[in-house]
């Protein structure tokens, strides 16, 4: 297996993450994108737009060591322990084009180093035993993978909905 082989796989397998989580947020309904279903008291707005941060921090500021700020990180309040994670009440609409705008970024953005590469930033996230772009993506499909799953059972407590993932 080549290089270019694992690259490509490793590269499907992302995008296919990426897929499962619009797949199973699709059709919902705008209420439900909002409304808690779990104690900690995150709604899907906010773990999709999550994952949409998620992407930006690793590939756009650790990776490529861009400095830009997401949008809306001015408005956020200072962090707080006590304040639920992952919730949003933006508009579904917005948040699905932030997801999908900040993935195609790191698409272009991954076109631009090999997996062997280290990232330029590794500095953003101190403490990482990650020290190769590749180790980055698996890093990017594992974090999409385990929220999706959250996504999946948080879509059937909502609505019904099963098998909305994909696989």
């Amino acid at each position: 297996m080549t290089d270019n082989d694992i690259r490509r796989e490793v590269l499907a397998c992302l995008q296919y993450q990426r897929s499962a989580v619009r797949s199973i947020v699709a059709g919902l309904d705008e209420d439900a994108w909002h409304k808690p279903v779990v104690p900690s008291g995150w709604n899907i707005a906010g773990m999709v737009e999550h994952l949409g941060g998620a992407e930006w921090h690793w590939f756009h500021a650790v990776v490529a060591d861009k400095l830009v700020e997401l949008p809306g990180d001015d408005e956020d309040p200072p962090y707080d322990p006590e304040t639920v994670v992952f919730f949003s009440d933006a508009p579904s609409s917005e948040v699905l084009a932030f997801y999908r705008e900040v993935c195609d970024q790191s698409d272009e953005i991954l076109a631009g180093f090999s997996l062997s590469d280290a990232p330029r930033a590794l500095h953003r996230h101190p403490g990482t035993e990650i020290t190769s772009v590749h180790g980055v993506i698996l890093h990017v499909i594992e974090e999409t993978a385990a929220h999706s799953g959250h996504l999946e059972i948080a879509r059937e407590l909502l609505d019904g909905a099963t098998r909305r993932g994909m696989r």
